[in-house]
């Protein structure tokens, strides 16, 4: 009964895990997170005492709900705006199915039967093979085929494949990759077939523990929405100061006949000052905000950076430190073939020529690069012309490339094909045989002088493997010998027009090691491989494998009797060696400009990888990028190293660090945290497609933006491309420039305003503006320019600046005065049109300005004039008019901080 109830328990766990995936923000969640901002609460509240002073004056209808209607509105389109917005890039987690495996091959009952992922629990026996997504964390405990490989890139960043097996690992304090008996949720088995017993579900797996990390992560305001809040603060002081001063200035004018009573006067100038307050709140902002960072999310989708948070775009105008995933995000996370070494000719000592090889993806798009010679041309060879840098016109014309594209498309059990949703060519199976199909596309097919370019004209659907599937036409597969670790190679026996033929690869030093003959490629003859060829051919491996740091293979084939059904291990001898290719997960080639861009902008890259030291280190030099240091020492730390130093030495490594490696995602964290104590802002390249969930452990504390995972962060990369994320912190700081030039030109003229307001009441003349023209004047007049303003361009030079200061104010003290200059004078011109027309304009009445002064005794006196032009709304449109004009030029003033208009 306790086994069932635990069982069933499980059950739940992993049920309930996968529902927290799936849930989204509630919209009801995204509606009022829009109105959490100090100035939107004052604009209720504004919004709410008008409404009251109305009703207590006894107005009904239009009159009573205008202006608090026309306040709620502008909240309304604000909110929309915001709304809109987030909810077109909220996925939450949903993001996360794509690494969640649906179904499982499960032992129950005896047999084996395939289940709901959501069923497993600990205990249960699973049988995983090729393509299979894993479903839980599980052990492995029995080998069904000689080998298992699985593509954990999601989870440790590796660039290959990782071998799995049943020994346990003898390692203290063991990261992910070194428990190769575990194989974890989310991954994929990319060759071989196993079965393991299930030791995690759920939330209890390594995936289910990043997404525990993510989901404790707390959200923090950004910088420009912590200094608009500040700034918020600071108005509201002011706001509030003024409307009490107002309010007390004219206490002696609260018992004028005009109003009626002392109370309807002290409700009359606390109308005004509520006119005061809509004055001196900037309404337009919270709605221009929201659709300028609108904008830049346009923008910055068109950079591949796709923006779910709006806040979070301003953020990248102060990062201080980025740090960059390497597989996927400085290279292309797909294995493709670069170098090519066969021997050209034995005649006159061992001649060994190089080819190399274009194409950084798995599209079957790239050229091979030799020397003319190789074609049989009476010129140099490569080997004496150090020329390697030629198109080959015909590959397949050349004898080993020819045989190395046959044996890569038959001795191989990948599958390579054209995603039409996707636009893109995938891969099913291991890295590295899918990088020898490309290989086999790229070499093209032998008798016509149009290959390899005719296979343009083919659709992408069938271009994605037409050379393989014609080899694999022509040789019959007949019997397989599987790759295994002792033997480090794998054999196909083949049979084409009444021959049979063996095609094996494998390590260099396994396949050499059997070789007695080799193709020369010069005319095709098979010679013995003499001692001083093989010492050649064993440089050229250590080479590749050492210095240049590529994954090599060596090729070979052998002639078998006609009769042959099967083949066997003693079979694989007296083989002919065909060449040897060396292959790399390929530096981006956008990454160094991008690179060299950070270090200008002021920006430092960190490169955080889970493969190891030696093969990080060589590509960050490969990416040229860190040609200003001259070794990696005391830059380059392995995570298990970093934690090792002392709490003194961890600082200054951080403050010198350019690489972090074999690293698992609670060291991601740590790195963060780490930065962030040193008040660096820190970025975290996400990485998008196989590659990005390990990001997921890495929770940037101060929330500034969260690079974790696509579904979970504010900002995502739509292309794994690290050019993408510098040009979105171009933008991001383009966006910023921006924002705070159109919230200084607000602030500017909302001062203005306020001090029309003020000096009318202190002056004792009527009402220069009427509330709902404030708010007009509020929305379209400063909006629609502010709008404008954040459509400017980014500075040329906007990334030769360093990041600005998290805590750097968007209106300083010095930066204040002159607002408050600017808006003294805005405010008095808009007093001098209201008075101007009262007593110096042909159409008014000319009054003199000591009666425009004791206008509200008017009832009480005798005049020369009726007590009805006080309520004429024409001085009003006169001081609307000045103040709109004046703030016109306003806008243009403000499209620099210090630069002259002209």
């Amino acid at each position: 009964m306790d086994g069932f109830i635990w069982k069933n328990k499980c059950r739940l766990e992993a049920y309930m895990f996968h529902i927290s995936l799936y849930t989204g923000t509630p919209f009801w969640k995204l509606v009022l997170k829009q109105f959490d901002d100090l100035l939107v609460k004052i604009l209720i509240a504004a919004a709410a005492v008008s409404l009251v002073l109305a009703l207590i004056n006894g107005e009904t209808g239009l009159t009573a709900f205008l202006e608090p209607f026309v306040i709620l509105l502008i909240l309304a389109a604000n909110a929309a705006v915001g709304v809109i917005t987030e909810t077109n890039a909220e996925k939450a987690l949903e993001e996360l199915r794509a690494y969640q495996a649906d179904i499982a091959t499960v032992l129950r009952n005896g047999c084996f039967s395939i289940l709901p992922a959501t069923e497993l629990v600990p205990g249960d026996i699973v049988e995983v093979s090729v393509g299979c997504k894993v479903p839980a964390d599980m052990r492995m405990i029995e080998m069904l085929s000689n080998q298992l490989r699985v593509d954990q890139a999601i989870l440790t960043g590796e660039s290959c494949s990782v071998e799995k097996e049943l020994e346990s690992t003898i390692a203290t304090n063991a990261v992910y990759q070194d428990k190769t008996n575990i194989i974890f949720s989310g991954t994929v088995v990319v060759m071989g077939r196993a079965r393991a017993v299930v030791v995690g579900v759920g939330a209890n797996t390594a995936m289910g523990n990043i997404c525990d990390s993510m989901l404790r992560t707390d959200d923090e305001a950004t910088p420009l929405k912590k200094k608009l809040d500040e700034f918020g603060t600071f108005l509201a002081k002011v706001i509030a100061g003024i409307c009490i001063l107002v309010w007390i200035v004219n206490i002696g004018h609260f018992r004028d006949p005009s109003h009626g009573g002392f109370l309807r006067g002290a409700i009359h100038y606390f109308k005004i000052a509520v006119a005061l307050a809509v004055a001196a709140i900037p309404e337009g902002l919270p709605a221009v905000v929201t659709t300028c960072l609108a904008l830049g999310t346009k923008r910055m989708a068109r950079l591949n950076a796709i923006v779910r948070s709006l806040p979070s775009v301003e953020t990248l105008g102060c990062t201080t430190v980025i740090c960059s995933d390497k597989t996927g995000t400085l290279t292309t996370n797909m294995m493709s073939v670069s170098k090519i070494c066969a021997v050209h000719s034995v005649h006159h000592g061992p001649a060994i020529a190089e080819y190399s090889v274009s194409g950084t993806s798995y599209a079957p798009e790239g050229m091979i690069f030799g020397s003319t010679g190789l074609q049989g041309k009476k010129e140099k060879p490569p080997w004496q012309r150090n020329s390697c840098h030629k198109k080959i016109e015909f590959p397949a014309q050349l004898p080993c490339l020819l045989h190395i594209a046959m044996c890569s498309a038959v001795c191989n059990e990948s599958i390579l094909q054209y995603n039409p949703d996707k636009g893109i060519y995938e891969k099913i199976g291991e890295s590295t045989e899918v990088a020898l199909r490309v290989l086999a596309e790229k070499v093209g097919l032998p008798g016509f002088d149009s290959m390899p370019s005719a296979l343009h004209m083919l659709t992408k659907h069938e271009r994605a493997s037409y050379c393989n599937q014609y080899w694999e036409s022509q040789f019959k597969k007949v019997s397989v010998l599987e790759f295994s670790r002792d033997r480090k190679m794998m054999s196909v026996l083949c049979s084409r027009k009444q021959t049979k033929i063996m095609f094996s690869k494998g390590a260099p030093e396994s396949i050499i090691s059997r070789c007695s003959n080799i193709l020369c490629n010069d005319d095709g003859s098979t010679v013995p491989l003499s001692v001083a060829v093989r010492d050649e051919l064993e440089s050229r491996f250590h080479s590749f494998a050492g210095k240049e740091t590529l994954r090599c293979l060596s090729l070979a084939f052998k002639q078998m009797p006609v009769g042959q059904q099967t083949l066997s291990y003693e079979d694989e001898k007296d083989l002919t060696f065909i060449g040897l290719v060396g292959m790399l997960d390929p530096p981006r080639e956008e990454v160094r400009n991008a690179m060299l861009a950070c270090m200008t902008a002021g920006i430092r890259v960190i490169v955080v990888t889970g493969d190891n030291k030696s093969t990080a280190e060589s590509l960050c030099n490969k990416i040229g990028a860190f040609d200003h240091l001259e070794d990696f020492s005391g830059r380059s730390f392995t995570a298990s190293e970093f934690e090792e130093l002392p709490a003194l030495q961890q600082t200054l490594a951080l403050q010198r660090m350019a690489l972090f490696t074999r690293v698992e995602p609670n060291h991601k964290r740590m790195l963060v945290e780490a930065l962030q104590h040193q008040n660096e802002v820190g970025k975290k390249a996400h990485a998008h497609l196989n590659c990005g969930v390990e990001d997921l452990g890495l929770v940037n504390a101060s929330a500034n933006i969260n690079f974790l995972f696509k579904s979970a962060s504010d900002m995502v990369l739509a292309d794994d491309n690290f050019a993408s994320i510098v040009a979105a912190v171009a933008e991001g700081r383009a966006i910023y420039n921006n924002t705070k030039q159109f919230i200084r030109y607000m602030i500017s003229s909302n001062i203005g305003e306020v001090v029309c307001i003020f000096v009318a009441a202190v002056l004792g003349i009527p009402d220069t503006l009427a509330p709902v023209q404030l708010l007009w004047v509020n929305l379209v007049t400063d909006g629609l320019p502010a709008i404008a303003i954040g459509f400017n361009k980014q500075d040329s030079d906007v990334m030769k600046a360093k990041p600005r200061k998290v805590n750097e104010a968007v209106v300083s003290g010095w930066l204040f005065f002159r607002y408050l200059v600017i808006g003294a004078y805005v405010g008095l011109a808009t007093v001098a049109g209201f008075v101007w027309w009262f007593v110096y304009s042909d159409r008014g009445p000319k009054l003199p300005y000591k009666e425009l002064m004791n206008f509200d005794s008017c009832s009480t006196r005798e005049t020369t004039y009726p007590c009805s032009i006080f309520d004429d709304r024409h001085p009003s449109t006169v001081s609307m008019t000045v103040l709109v004009v004046v703030e016109m030029f306003n806008a243009l003033n403000n499209l620099s901080e210090n630069q002259s208009l002209l």
